[in-house]
């Protein structure tokens, strides 16, 4: 097809209101949750005390926000619609010292410019209000409306005039969760604020105005996801930090997002993301921790506008602020190195040793004669089905007998004809003598790919392990609706989970393979995953079953107590039944081979 002809004759010209709208829109317009996050400020800042977001089919048919705040004159709502107005600055020096949410033209003429549009609004003191339509930027009518005082604002087909936008939206589930993330972000952000958020006609979320951040913590995350935080705090001259941190030294650390407040403004810097690496006691390869943190700062140290949508800012001081989130964590290096001790009052948990997942080899007796080169022995036996355990304890794989392994001519699949244990070094890794070199071995990449195959077997019914009780998980907004679109593909792999409202959903069985690992941090890791698929465009739908697999196979790995050798032996047996043995389900080494020919000739051996 013919592309029009673009002008590059090289003159300057000033773009028609309409086309300049459009332009401006792609700044602050990404998609249906910008519109949200826009008008959810503006309502904030209208001084609101509750503010209800109705969304339909992920916003794209409808958003609508809706508050109580000071509402707007006749007047002023019209002139809400025209470029560069605002209520937010006078003249040039307020940009530097910006204490409210926005002040872009309030984004209003740009989300207006791309959308059949509405606000109807009312000031406490006025005896009636008004209500002014837009069709895609044109003004359509302005006339009085019946309406409770504050502001009403309904956004309907969105880039119903720009195509080309409309055409890259995603589909309405992906585009329903960016909605709940910026609900999620907000209500924390002001827990004095009532929320609530309606999907499609049903209510979500109804979160009543809080007492204090951490209420709404536990409001929206959970009791037990709030009882694992710490309080963390540093006031100090030019940055001060105030929230909660997840507790360090918990026996299966869950992915789950970090959510950072700039004054009152969710944000991050270089110099937020450098502290909470340094200041935070963790151990290699262990998941990023839980983290809510509130940083003040004068409004003149903090510049707001280094990015369009405001998601990124810059400090005066980047030292004051890196310092102030030390300190404010620096209690947890304490905490780090106490098993039953506690800070500022909150008892830490007791330690518990670490889980074994049922994928684990148990010890079997060693066989102390390994079988020489060539000799052939049989394999070991596949293992038998377990009896359930009438508790609900997830059942164990039989031993296997650590026989060296014998592989029948022809099978290439096989790393090796027979091997021999050597030893498992300080790191962990297994070492093992084969009959053409030496193999190290990463333990935890092996069970991850056990683990995969056994869930992701297409011809094998998934087998369920029952709890003695449900167990409960309660999940942010967005979390809750990527767990609730992966239902069923959960339930394929041996999970019996239910909503149970409000981001709540009921765990009745777990897959076998997941051991003693809390089915709450499971379902935690999972919804973490979902949160960035790299191939959910595959037309079979069955990535979610992939990135659900692979959630559990590496929750197995993570809560893995080290290896001893009749253990490793039985869990190469294991490993080199897998049809994919050398690389994990995420394409990481499970093994590293150096052949003999290769240490002879390092060694200067003829």
């Amino acid at each position: 097809m013919k592309q029009p002809a673009m002008h590059r004759d090289g003159h300057v010209r000033v773009l028609p209101v309409h086309v300049a709208n459009k332009i401006a829109a792609g700044e602050v317009v990404e998609r249906p949750a910008s519109v949200v996050k826009e008008l959810v400020e503006n309502s904030i800042d209208a001084g609101a005390k509750t503010i209800r977001i109705a969304i339909s089919q992920g916003g794209r048919k409808l958003v609508s926000v809706q508050d109580d705040g000071c509402g707007m004159t006749r007047d002023d709502a019209v002139l809400s619609l025209e470029r560069q107005a605002t209520s937010k600055i006078l003249d040039v020096d307020d940009i530097e010292q910006i204490d409210t949410l926005g002040f872009r033209g309030e984004a209003i003429p740009s989300i207006a410019s791309v959308s059949r549009f509405s606000i109807t609004t009312r000031r406490r003191d006025a005896e009636e209000g008004t209500r002014v339509e837009v069709e895609a930027g044109a003004l359509a009518s302005v006339r009085a409306a019946g309406c409770p005082p504050g502001t009403l604002v309904e956004v309907r087909d969105l880039f119903c005039n720009v195509p080309a936008r409309r055409k890259f939206m995603r589909t309405a589930a992906t585009e329903e969760g960016h909605v709940r993330h910026i609900f999620t972000v907000n209500a924390l952000a002001h827990p004095g604020i009532a929320f609530s958020l309606v999907v499609d006609g049903r209510e979500a979320y109804r979160l009543a105005a809080a007492r204090s951040p951490y209420d709404r913590v536990r409001e929206l995350f959970g009791a037990e996801f709030a009882e694992c935080l710490l309080p963390v705090e540093s006031i100090g001259e030019k940055a001060s930090v105030t929230g909660f941190v997840e507790r360090p030294n918990r026996q299966f650390p869950t992915r789950r997002e970090q959510y950072v407040f700039v004054n009152g403004r969710p944000a991050t810097a270089p110099s937020i993301a450098y502290a909470l690496r340094e200041a935070y006691p963790r151990r290699d390869g262990d998941p990023k921790p839980a983290v809510v943190l509130f940083i003040s700062v004068p409004p003149r140290d903090v510049d707001v506008n280094v990015h369009p949508t405001k998601h990124e800012v810059r400090f005066r001081d980047n030292l004051a602020v890196r310092q102030a989130i030390m300190n404010a964590l620096g209690a947890l290096s304490q905490e780090s190195r106490t098993e039953n001790g506690g800070i500022d009052g909150h008892d830490a948990p007791s330690a518990v040793s670490a889980p074994t997942p049922s994928i684990l080899p148990q010890p079997a007796p060693r066989n102390p004669q390994p079988s020489q080169p060539g000799q052939h022995v049989q394999p070991a036996q596949s293992p038998q089905p377990a009896t359930p355990s009438p508790l609900g304890a997830p059942p164990r794989l039989p031993v296997e007998q650590p026989l060296p392994l014998a592989v029948p001519a022809g099978d290439r699949a096989k790393p090796w004809t027979w091997f021999r244990f050597l030893a498992v070094t300080e790191p962990g890794y297994v070492l093992l003598e084969t009959d053409s070199g030496i193999v190290t071995l990463n333990p935890k990449a092996a069970m991850e790919r056990i683990a995969f195959e056994r869930l992701s077997a297409r011809d094998d019914i998934p087998q369920s392990q029952p709890l003695l009780l449900p167990d409960t998980v309660t999940l942010p907004p967005a979390a809750a609706h990527r767990i609730a679109s992966s239902l069923d593909a959960m339930r394929a792999i041996g999970f019996h989970i239910e909503p149970f409202g409000q981001g709540t959903f009921k765990i009745d069985a777990v897959p076998q393979i997941i051991g003693d690992i809390p089915p709450a941090d499971i379902i935690a890791t999972i919804a973490d995953a979902l949160a960035h698929p790299a191939d959910s465009a595959r037309p079979d739908g069955k990535w979610r079953d992939d990135i659900i697999a692979k959630s559990v196979a590496r929750s197995c790995a993570v809560a893995a107590p080290a290896l001893d050798e009749r253990a490793a032996t039985n869990l190469v047996h294991q490993l080199v039944a897998c049809r994919m043995p050398y690389v994990s389900p995420n394409g990481k080494s499970v093994m590293i081979f150096t052949s003999t020919r290769e240490l002879d000739r390092k060694f200067g051996k003829a």
